[in-house]
């Protein structure tokens, strides 16, 4: 009896001894239970675009994206491979999307909801293909992202493509977020760092040319909530602005999409008109009915009207921009722009953005980088 009493007591010892030795490890070694929030092992709070503290597995290993933009973001971080289902929206529409171009894998993955800027989320079907975290743009507010998380038992992450939707510090923010989150922070800074410096490189290109040397520049045909033509444009047109270009629609004091009457741009009467090629054949269309008032244009009498990519695609691509940019550049600053080729630059990245050259097929699609014969 003794001896299996001190068997015993040796044994408890031991237990004791082993545990102890393990608290002690846990609290030297740095990382280990996840970070400081004290929350569990894998387990960490961040703040998201709606300022809301939200508390994720990190790294992810299973996603989903809702909303507009939501996805392609998730693309652009590296992450493509962590997505567990796809809005419906992202399956039926054919051209566009260079991130699905780039990931055509991704129409095969089960349907999480319909999708778009006027459906609500799809708890049943979100729950159905067990994400460790589901991110959202443009679709919810604050407050509908706390319903969608209680909904579903998952945690929802805001994110955001800010007010320019090209080069806003909130996109850029919103790519570093989604790249802490599913462990791809190296490859999320990487393009935060490419979009800044075409941004940097863009400005720096015709930061020194007087005001009074730059063309002066309409962009019609622009789709606002359908396609349009020629009297649909946008004031503050972030590939104009990205080179400092004269835009002519800023004259009218507003911001964002803007429908004109046909005489104002008689009267603006630009050097240059860009033709987004969503809309081209609406333009062309009007252009048959009416030659005369497109022929009293100075930009269609002396040849200087270009299409260029459509880049609002269930919100903006970056990447296609981006490439516009470069091309309308080229086309208004030729000199400074002289060692672009815009085909090669897109594809460049299209690349670096998505891991594909993707100019041919935008180009394909929609005409490509041209000058326009009427």
């Amino acid at each position: 009896m003794a001896g299996k009493r001190a068997r015993k007591s040796m044994m408890s010892w031991t237990g004791l001894s082993l545990a102890l030795a393990a608290l002690i490890v846990l609290a030297i070694l740095p990382g280990c239970g996840g970070e400081s929030t004290g929350t569990g092992p894998g387990k960490t709070t961040l703040t998201d675009l709606a300022g809301r503290s939200v508390e994720v597995t990190v790294p992810a290993e299973r996603v989903a994206a809702i909303g507009p933009g939501a996805l392609r973001l998730v693309c652009y971080a590296g992450a493509a491979d962590k997505v567990v289902g796809i809005e419906n929206m992202e399956k039926q529409w054919a051209t566009g999307r260079p991130y699905i171009m780039a990931h055509p894998e991704l129409k095969e993955l089960p349907v999480i909801g319909q999708g778009g800027p006027d459906s609500s989320p799809d708890p049943e079907k979100l729950i159905s293909v067990d994400p460790e975290v589901i991110f959202v743009a443009y679709l919810v507010d604050a407050a509908k992202a706390d319903e969608l998380q209680q909904q579903t038992g998952i945690p929802v992450v805001v994110l955001s493509y800010g007010q320019l939707g090209t080069f806003d510090e909130e996109l850029l923010e919103s790519i570093r977020l989604v790249g802490e989150i599913t462990g791809n922070r190296e490859r999320a800074e990487q393009v935060a760092d490419f979009m800044r410096e075409c941004q940097e490189d863009l400005r720096s290109r015709t930061e020194d040319i007087p005001a009074e040397e730059k063309p002066r520049v309409y962009v019609g045909g622009i789709g606002f909530k359908g396609t349009h033509g020629i009297e649909s444009t946008q004031a503050e047109f972030p590939p104009l602005s990205a080179v400092g270009a004269v835009n002519v629609a800023d004259e009218t004091g507003k911001k964002g999409s803007v429908m004109i009457d046909k005489e104002k741009l008689l009267a603006w009467d630009p050097d240059i008109i860009f033709v987004d090629e969503g809309g081209l054949a609406m333009v062309r269309e009007d252009y048959g009915k009416n030659p005369g008032f497109y022929q009293s244009l100075r930009a269609f009498r002396e040849g200087r009207v270009y299409g260029y990519l459509p880049y609002n695609y269930y919100t903006t691509n970056v990447d296609t921009a981006i490439a516009d940019a470069y091309f309308m550049g080229k086309v208004i600053f030729p000199r400074a722009f002289e060692d672009v080729d815009p085909a090669e630059k897109a594809d460049e990245i299209y690349e670096f953005l998505l891991g594909k050259r993707l100019y041919e097929d935008m180009a394909r699609d929609f005409g490509g980088f041209t000058k326009l014969e009427f």
